[in-house]
């Protein structure tokens, strides 16, 4: 008994080891070796029956989501559910690791939980991903049955250029009926119009279907708003599989477009995400800019600021140099160099070099277009971008 009990023991302590080993080489960076790969996946028995469960909820949640594509209440419940399951991955594992003797037959969790983003965390991101993916899903119009994305509050008096995207898929429609999905042709027209005002150009997969149905609830709770803090910023990105980098590379975006004053009215306030970096000479223009006794009226709402007051009309590095001068419109983009010590050393890299932008902003469009949208047959290719077929 006592052999059998020294040699389970020298069992686990190997598997724990192993762990250890693989997760951090990924935590620096490297490729695992091959052979610990294999090790790792070998030292698992798949037939135990809390892992064939957690696999078989994993097959449920997907069919689920599949079949209730037409269901948008419904679907926005799954997709907050998974993203709560992955929210609290961090004390899933905690727990599991201080219990593991009562259900399994060796310590899978490793303090960093690797197991776990494997086969729990993992798959909730692709089924959240599913729900809320890169599928046309934001050009939908509202209709009887659903109300879509546009008129999010994230989005409302925000997003445009709509009939752009009417005009290249009526065109395309002419040419080619069913066969450029409304998801494609946003992802190209994203990346033309970023090359054709300086910036630079990727290449930008193909073969997105157009979703069928969309969320005003499920945008509102994934998109982060213009008052969003840096924490908010990363746990939106994070829950679709996105980093911190992303985030600060992302929203270099900004150096193009505009935005009323009701999405920048704490900003006017002098409160928001300025920090020690406020500059009182820009919220002073922009009290101007938005002068009214009551910042709800008609005109005042409907008056406008760029994004980038320097460089406006091109893509390029300004945006960054305006955050360090505390002169970023938008309360969440300020954030970036005013709450977070990380995000500023970031903003600064970016503003010391163009290309280093330019390049993180590529990796980070061409991670977030591969978002997994619909897959099979559960989307399709809309005639009209903006309403179903």
């Amino acid at each position: 008994m006592e052999a059998l009990k020294s040699a389970m023991d020298q069992h686990l302590d190997q598997m724990a080891d192993l762990v250890q080993k693989l997760s951090s080489e990924l935590r620096s960076g490297l490729q695992p070796a091959y052979e610990n790969f294999m090790g790792f996946f070998h030292a698992i028995d798949w037939t135990e029956p809390w892992l064939m469960g957690m696999m078989g909820f994993h097959v449920f949640l997907l069919l689920v989501v599949i079949f209730s594509r037409k269901s948008t209440n419904f679907q926005m419940g799954l997709f907050l559910l998974t993203l709560a399951g992955v929210r609290f991955a961090e004390i899933l594992n905690r727990i599991l690791r201080n219990n593991w003797r009562n259900f399994a037959t060796q310590n899978y969790f490793d303090p960093h939980g690797l197991f776990l983003s494997a086969v729990w965390s993992g798959p909730l991101l692709v089924i959240a991903c599913l729900i809320l993916g890169c599928d046309g899903s934001v050009l939908l119009d509202d209709t009887a049955t659903f109300q879509g994305e546009k008129t999010a509050p994230p989005n409302l008096n925000s997003l445009r250029g709509f009939e752009v995207i009417d005009a290249i898929k009526s065109d395309l429609e002419s040419v080619c009926p069913e066969t450029v999905s409304c998801a494609d042709v946003l992802a190209i027209a994203a990346r033309d119009s970023v090359f054709l005002t300086g910036g630079p150009s990727w290449e930008v997969q193909m073969g997105r279907k157009d979703g069928v149905s969309a969320s005003k609830a499920a945008a509102t709770a994934s998109l982060p708003g213009p008052n969003s803090t840096v924490a908010v910023l990363l746990a939106n990105f994070q829950n679709v599989g996105l980093s911190l980098n992303d985030v600060v590379a992302l929203s270099g975006a900004h150096t193009i477009g505009k935005a009323r004053c009701s999405s920048f009215s704490s900003r006017i306030s002098g409160g928001a995400g300025g920090g020690p970096d406020i500059n009182l000479d820009f919220v002073q223009s922009l009290q101007q800019l938005c002068s009214s006794p009551d910042l709800s009226t008609t005109a005042t709402t409907a008056a406008v600021a760029e994004l980038d007051k320097g460089t406006p009309f091109t893509f390029d590095n300004q945006y960054y140099t305006n955050l360090l001068s505390g002169e970023g419109l938008l309360p969440s983009d300020q954030a970036l160099a005013g709450q977070d010590q990380e995000t500023r050393m970031i903003v600064e890299t970016y503003v010391e070099d163009s290309d280093r932008f330019f390049e993180d902003f590529k990796a980070s469009m061409v991670r977030m277009g591969s978002l997994v949208g619909v897959v099979g047959n559960t989307g399709e290719i809309r005639r009209n971008c903006r309403f179903v077929n």
